[in-house]
């Protein structure tokens, strides 16, 4: 296995939802292995600068572009926005998704075409140029797509965000299958509850929480925490350096609770 302290010395990456939660914590754990080229994506900017002076502490380079995932041109143009900056791009990471709610019966037209145009068709849409970048260079590169575990199935008032997720856990492995004989992986992790700022924001707008929803939430879980963005970042790196090898179309389930399992 590589130095980590050095695993990704020749990472160039481009992360969604890099300024916040997941992918920024995938990115500073990129950044301690030694990444030093990044390019961030996301929709504040505040929060976007915030983590690039953070990264930068850590003697990277990082470019922050404000980005709408509903707009498949400035998803198109993303990859070529690393291209530009750092003269290529060989890892991309799909971190960004959006969470609304909705049930079958109470989900509009309006909301399912956000939910797939977000949480499929950007990532479509980004694995595309980052391939058709990675093929012009002669082929290698890693992906990872942030799923969830709901891509199993899912709450009944998260219908259609677990049918997009479904959705990106085929097409993970579509992509892996079509390009894996230009060594192009792409892998996804599925994980579970986690405790993260946009967390924090959906559970008070949609499920009326108080301060103090945290820690009474991890009181009931089998492990005593929600799932840590800082703890799966180890994960990602792992999928995205050349220590996984020819690993390519797996879909990990990152959580405490197992799919399967029933009480006693």
């Amino acid at each position: 296995m590589a130095n980590l302290h050095a695993r990704h010395k020749d990472t160039i990456a481009v992360i969604t939802g890099g300024a916040q939660g997941v992918g920024f914590a995938i990115a500073r754990q990129l950044a301690e292995e030694g990444c030093t080229r990044l390019v961030l994506a996301g929709r504040d900017a505040d929060k976007g600068a915030s983590a690039v002076a953070q990264l930068e502490q850590l003697g990277c380079s990082v470019r922050f572009v404000a980005l709408d995932l509903q707009d498949v041109d400035a998803c198109q143009a993303l990859v070529q926005a690393g291209v530009t900056a750092f003269g290529s791009v060989n890892v991309l990471v799909n971190a960004a998704a959006l969470g609304a709610r909705g049930t079958l019966v109470d989900t509009s037209v309006e909301l399912w075409d956000q939910m797939f145009n977000t949480n499929a068709r950007a990532p479509f849409f980004l694995m595309q140029g980052f391939v058709k970048h990675r093929l012009q260079q002669g082929g290698g590169g890693a992906i990872v797509n942030i799923l969830s575990q709901c891509a199993h199935c899912g709450q009944s008032y998260l219908s259609p965000y677990s049918a997009s997720k479904g959705a990106l856990a085929t097409l993970t492995k579509n992509v892996a299958n079509a390009y894996r004989g230009q060594r192009i992986r792409c892998n996804a992790i599925l994980p579970g509850w986690m405790d993260t700022p946009g967390e924090d924001i959906t559970q008070r707008r949609y499920h009326g929480a108080t301060d103090g929803w945290l820690q009474r939430a991890e009181a009931e879980q089998p492990m005593g925490q929600l799932c840590k963005p800082h703890q799966l970042a180890g994960l990602a790196s792992y999928l995205l350096s050349a220590d996984a090898g020819v690993m390519t179309g797996a879909l990990i389930d990152y959580d405490q609770n197992v799919a399967g399992a029933y009480p006693e």
